[in-house]
């Protein structure tokens, strides 16, 4: 047996084995927020009941909008350059972090503003809103994050962030049971956060950095916005059609429906952690592949795709069979109605898989602009159609309108660019399972004829 684990270990090449540890640890930082969110996450839900649990998650859905532009589209543009350019670590992290930081304090009063007008007599959804933006203010430290991914040592990170996440489900836990009011839920969501940011810092200080070596740079600054602003827009195009069915719901419908969407979307995005955490830790090997060899950089990327496609059919299939059981079984009778919507929605982590690793290659490629466009020709083509489903048929038209705006988002746009015309048929293989399906016919005929 153990001839046979070393012999297994001698095939993989220490950046394979790199890359197969880091993904563990993001996995397994994923699985813990799993069952933490789901289970508490779930609690909380029954607490509420739909109506309170809507005004909540409508507070969330609008400040992530406003979020994702304080963001910046910095994410991969500083994990790429990090890659490149490590030696600069310092300068790249803070002026990332100064920008960031900007950010995020016009974002808090912009958000204000907005929900103000939108919800001009609605002190509570107002009142969530602004504590929740400033909890996202702490999401500037996650330039920290950043570093570790560029070295795929993400469990050092994950280690001291997790105790923020244990922290703030104790405290969920404790609202419960003493029957707080709605708006304590704001500020624990927003206390998570920040707890998460205080544990990257620790990891950071463990690691021998620190944050007082940051350095601001006009000139890396202005790189990384000449870089990131195609980013930035399709973050929020991205955004605009992953929170705008829960926002236009909340105002054209009411909060119970939201409440009731809420629920489908979330156990149908539970499983993104997955992709997330795969392409998250080969993105590093995916730049070096490109300076190195183009067949192995499409290799990569390929590979990707296929597996990736394989366990959205899978996750997809599983959950249209048992929705009825699992909404009922996690929410109660409350929210059955979700689970029509669950059906539907489920599927669209389909194309937000093959999305993931299209983003990585939009970056690699520096075709951010194209990026942008898909994802807007989607979040336009959403926002129509959740105008005119949602008044006929509610949560499930919101989800069909997804399912449409994410698969032309990430996959069918790819077509009109000729750019992206080439990954469109290395997404189509993967999205039919022809590479797959190809690849299990040939170990079937070596396998036969090895017998032979």
């Amino acid at each position: 047996m153990l001839k046979k684990k070393e012999i297994i270990t001698q095939k993989l090449s220490p950046n394979l084995r790199k890359i197969i540890s880091n993904t563990a640890w993001l996995l397994a930082d994923k699985v813990l927020r799993m069952v933490l969110g789901l289970l508490v996450g779930v609690w909380v839900a029954r607490y509420l009941k739909p109506d309170a649990f809507g005004i909540f998650n409508y507070a969330i859905a609008f400040t992530a909008i406003f979020n994702t532009v304080a963001n910046l589209g910095l994410d991969s543009i500083v994990i790429r350059n990090l890659v490149r350019q490590p030696n600069s670590k310092n300068e790249i992290l803070g002026t990332a972090f100064f920008l960031k930081a900007i950010a995020q304090v016009v974002i808090i009063f912009l958000s204000l503003a907005v929900i103000i007008a939108l919800r001009p007599s609605d002190t509570i959804t107002q009142q969530m809103v602004v504590i929740i933006a400033v909890g996202m203010f702490f999401e500037s430290l996650n330039v920290i994050d950043f570093w570790f991914q560029s070295q795929v040592q993400s469990k050092y990170a994950v280690s001291f962030r997790n105790i923020g996440l244990v922290l703030a489900s104790c405290m969920r836990i404790v609202l419960i049971q003493i029957q707080a009011p709605l708006i304590m839920f704001a500020w624990a969501y927003s206390a998570e956060i920040a707890l998460s940011a205080m544990g990257l810092v620790v990891a950071y200080r463990i690691k021998g950095f620190f944050i007082q070596a940051w350095q601001f740079s006009r000139r890396c600054a202005t790189e990384l916005l000449k870089d990131s602003w195609t980013l930035i827009l399709s973050s929020f195009a991205i955004m605009i059609f992953m929170r705008t069915d829960q926002l236009m719901l909340g105002q054209m419908v009411g909060d119970r429906a939201v409440g009731i969407y809420s629920a489908a979307v979330k156990v149908s995005e539970l499983w993104y952690f997955i992709p997330i955490a795969i392409t998250n830790s080969v993105f590093p090997s995916i730049v070096k592949a490109k300076q190195e060899s183009i067949n192995i950089y499409y290799e990569i990327i390929q590979k990707v795709l296929d597996f990736l496609s394989i366990l959205s059919y899978a996750v997809a299939i599983t959950v249209l069979l048992e929705s009825h059981q699992i909404i009922t079984l996690l929410y109660g009778k409350n929210y059955i109605e979700a689970a029509a919507i669950l059906t539907i929605h489920i599927w669209t982590g389909v194309f937000v898989s093959s999305g993931l690793v299209r983003s990585l290659w939009t970056t690699a490629e520096n075709l951010m602009p194209i990026a942008f466009l898909t994802t807007a020709i989607g979040a336009i083509v959403n926002l129509i159609l959740n105008y005119f489903l949602i008044k006929t048929y509610g949560g499930v038209g919101a989800a069909i309108s997804t399912l449409i705006a994410q698969c032309l988002a990430s996959y069918a746009t790819c077509l009109l660019f000729k750019q992206t015309r080439g990954f469109f048929i290395r997404q189509t293989k993967a999205i039919l399972l022809i590479s797959p399906f190809t690849q299990m016919i040939a170990y079937i005929r070596n396998f036969i004829n090895s017998y032979n």
